[in-house]
């Protein structure tokens, strides 16, 4: 199976028998897993004893030999299996005299290179870009350009003409509808590059939702994350960002056009309620089974929190918005988009001191004080049913354990047993503060409207102090710091880190669409102007075609990822028709 190779133990040892152990690398302080036992080799008859295994090709393995009756450690091989591989372990004396026993790795069939559908892919895609890009420098030549638009609509080329050479239509051609050029104006004054920068988001979230190819690194980790920053764990902290600078710019806008207080926080009640229904009804699709049942119904969830996560921030910054400048802004000009709201730094301050608290000082039954582990095999078995620490069990408690996630990611690699959800309680609290952060942003590009140089020397600065933070808190280090990065936990240092990287994906961005205007921020434009159709469409409409087909060959990348690549082109190629169409679905 994908994934996977076949291992050969040969024993060649007189006596005892063998037991075949392994532990995979991505597992930390984790027991070793029993494989197989090998029997000894018959010596009369020259036949050496054997056993076949299926081994991981995702991670490093560790295989550990040890004598069935002493236990007695044998020899302790590291290893990375290659897919579809075909290996012969052989156990053998090496001297009569001594007794020294070797341990040799065989590779009877070479492993597959599994990564060539994603170099094919990448290069089709390039290929499709550069035509694109090609396409548009040539429509920039007049000629061109009146060839094109004269084989496409000859009857507005006519139209065109005729303008042209005075005909008595003139004034009816020229003064057209206005509503186009005013939707234009007002599309121009968006900021495309946040629009941009949710598309990228989601475009990608799509695709790792749809499978990834099967690709073991486009899955979420185990538990710790620091190796894949980039995919897929910081994918939703990037959308929760965005969606607080989003928030910034949205309010702003309502309360200059007039629309009172009171109004503003009935929409952000009504658009949290939405997301949080929406959710509630997504995450459940088992309608093949009929109704939902409140028996299993899973209550956490990504619309959920960000349902909760607005709310909260929203009415923050309704709350302390203030319509003209302070003391404060004038002696400290460098703050002015800091020092006018501490009053919700404080509440942000506040609520992560709860969260400190509730992680490291709530009594967990049968669990160490602080615990920030898988549970399962991993700290050597020792907490098997601690999953999460504090974070599970205040799920656990509160929600039950049938309302919760019953597969979470730590379930494969630590054989975890108990259900934890990524999405549960106590992470809200960081993902309200990774939204804040969000704000922030939002707030910079509204104080410093225009001014590209201090917009983005900010961006750098806020940068650089959540990655001093973020190497503090972890000590650079996935599994040794104070508080390692955990998306499942949605740990602070987790929060400092990603949204580290955002500010600086938000300062490329920013720079290459909004101020050199180097790039439309096609194709995920499109797409990040109607993320929650978006979102809830490919949930939805998940298993069905033209999203999903019966493949030939369950057991390929290349046929995962053609299947999950066409589905999420297929998403974007939907919303460029949507915003062609002027069509926005917003909540």
């Amino acid at each position: 199976r994908m994934d996977q190779a076949v291992l050969l133990v040969r024993n060649e040892l007189p006596a005892p028998g063998l037991r075949l152990a392994a532990r995979s690398g991505s597992c930390h302080q984790c027991l070793y897993q029993f494989l197989a036992f090998v029997p000894p080799s018959n010596g009369s008859l020259r036949k050496p004893g054997t056993a076949s295994v299926i081994v991981d090709t995702q991670h490093p393995l560790t295989l550990l030999l040890n004598s069935s009756v002493s236990d007695t450690e044998l020899c302790k091989i590291q290893y990375h299996f290659g897919e579809f591989g075909n290996y012969s372990l052989v156990v053998k004396t090496l001297s009569a005299s001594t007794k020294t026993v070797s341990c040799d790795l065989i590779i009877n069939e070479g492993p597959i290179n599994s990564y060539l559908p994603i170099l094919f892919a990448f290069l089709v895609y390039m290929g499709i870009l550069a035509v694109l890009i090609i396409g548009r420098l040539f429509m920039k030549i007049d000629p061109v350009r009146n060839w094109v638009y004269k084989k496409l609509n000859p009857r507005e080329t006519d139209r065109l003409i005729n303008s042209e050479l005075g005909s008595p239509n003139t004034t009816e051609s020229i003064n057209c509808d206005p509503t186009p050029r005013l939707w234009s104006t007002a599309s121009r004054q968006r900021l495309h590059s946040l629009d941009t920068f949710r598309g990228f988001s989601l475009v990608i979230m799509v695709f790792v939702n749809y499978g990834g190819g099967k690709y073991w690194f486009f899955k979420h980790e185990s538990w710790n994350d620091i190796s894949r920053l980039h995919f897929p764990p910081t994918l939703f902290s990037r959308f929760v960002f965005i969606m607080g600078t989003s928030i910034a710019l949205s309010l702003s806008s309502m309360l200059r056009w007039g629309s009172s207080k009171l109004k503003v926080l009935r929409k952000i009640l009504w658009r949290s309620f939405l997301l949080i229904l929406l959710g509630i009804i997504v995450v459940n699709p088992n309608y093949c089974l009929g109704p939902l049942s409140w028996d299993n119904l899973r209550i956490p969830g990504v619309l959920q929190r960000l349902g909760f996560t607005y709310l909260v921030v929203a009415a923050l910054e309704l709350l302390f918005t203030r319509a003209e400048s302070g003391t404060w802004e004038a002696l400290y000009p460098a703050l002015q988009d800091i020092l006018p709201y501490w009053p919700q730094w404080i509440f942000i301050l506040m609520l992560e001191v709860t969260w400190l608290c509730l992680t490291f000082l709530l009594p967990v039954p049968d669990c160490p004080r602080g615990y920030l582990g898988p549970g399962g095999i991993g700290d050597f078995g020792n907490y098997p049913n601690c999953t999460g620490g504090a974070a599970g069990y205040i799920d656990r408690l509160l929600l039950g354990e049938k309302h919760i996630y019953q597969h979470p990611s730590s379930s494969v690699t630590y054989q975890t047993t108990m259900p934890y959800d990524p999405e549960g309680i106590l992470g809200t609290i960081n993902s309200i503060v990774m939204a804040f952060l969000g704000l922030q942003a939002g707030k910079i590009t509204l104080f410093y409207k225009d001014q590209h140089k201090q917009i983005m020397s900010r961006f750098i600065i806020w940068s650089i102090i959540m990655g001093i933070i973020s190497a503090i808190l972890t000590k650079c280090s996935k599994e040794e710091g104070f508080i390692p990065i955990n998306k499942n936990l949605w740990s602070i240092s987790y929060v400092t880190t990603t949204s580290c990287f955002a500010f600086i994906l938000l300062l490329l961005i920013y720079y290459l669409v909004d101020v050199k205007k180097l790039w439309s921020g096609a194709p995920f434009l499109y797409p990040g102007m109607n993320s929650i159709l978006v979102y809830i469409g490919h949930e939805v409409f998940e298993n069905y075609f033209p999203f999903k087909w019966k493949m030939q060959d369950s057991q390929s990348h290349a046929e995962h990822l053609t299947q999950n690549l066409a589905a999420t082109t297929l998403w974007v190629l939907i919303s460029y028709l949507l915003y062609r169409r002027r069509i926005f679905w917003k909540i």
